[in-house]
């Protein structure tokens, strides 16, 4: 667990680290779950309203969420969110120990910003495996039974699609903790994101080695946990 001593800080990279980390973890898991409650919606209403208005909306929203920069739709959000309207403080951070209600704040603006792009490839991804599985034919049979559309589509179909959007939702969280880098600098948000930043310009190499470690950890963290949902969501894999 000795990392060494930040060259710049002079302090121990580990310290560093713990103080660091939880606000990364805290915009990363904001941005996933932003990223869940859209792409997956948006995915599913895709594949059900497939050829429809509906359909041609989501995708748009989705090539919104792969084409724009999020480094330019911070600035945009802080330009017209923060400076024009004044709903949200435009930089900075609060913990969430401190006040629950302005770290909210501080942070919404950022998780919105890297949970755009991770929204738009999930909902790609539900899309193409919810169109899979409503061709399947325990599809054909729940509806042949009289279940309801919304029965068959939500809890048979979806169901059994969510194995590779959970595969690529687990690698896209590992992500998020590389693309928090630019978001945090925009945002002045003080995690390892920053921090990373900051060692690259000073040459902090113990801090840069530390967080490559931390984050090569996470992800295998992240894989262990994917693989066990596997078994949760489809009873088949749980083997004997």
């Amino acid at each position: 667990g000795n990392l060494g001593y930040s060259w710049e800080l002079s302090a121990p990279v580990t310290t560093l680290l713990v103080q660091k980390l939880p606000v990364t973890l805290q915009l990363s898991a904001m941005a996933f779950a932003i990223a869940l409650a859209v792409g997956i919606p948006l995915g599913v209403i895709s594949a059900v309203k497939k050829g429809t208005p509906l359909d041609w909306l989501a995708t748009s929203v989705g090539l919104f969420g792969l084409s724009v920069p999020s480094f330019w739709l911070g600035i945009v959000l802080i330009l017209v969110v923060s400076v024009d309207l004044g709903w949200l403080p435009p930089s900075g951070y609060v913990p969430l120990s401190q006040d629950p209600l302005q770290s909210f704040r501080t942070t919404i603006m950022p998780a919105f910003v890297l949970g755009n792009a991770i929204a738009a490839i999930i909902m790609r991804h539900t899309r193409s495996a919810m169109l899979t599985a409503l061709q399947q034919d325990y599809v054909r049979t729940a509806r042949a039974k009289g279940l309801s559309e919304s029965v068959v589509v939500w809890r048979h179909a979806l169901h059994n699609a969510l194995i590779p959007v959970v595969t690529l939702a687990g690698l896209q969280l590992g992500t998020l903790l590389s693309g928090a880098v630019l978001t945090e600098q925009v945002f002045d948000i003080p995690g390892i994101g920053k921090m990373v930043v900051d060692a690259v310009f000073n040459r902090d190499y113990p801090v840069i080695q530390g967080v490559v470690l931390v984050t090569g950890l996470l992800y295998v963290l992240i894989n262990l946990v994917t693989d066990i949902l596997y078994a949760v969501i489809n009873p088949k894999l749980r083997g004997g």
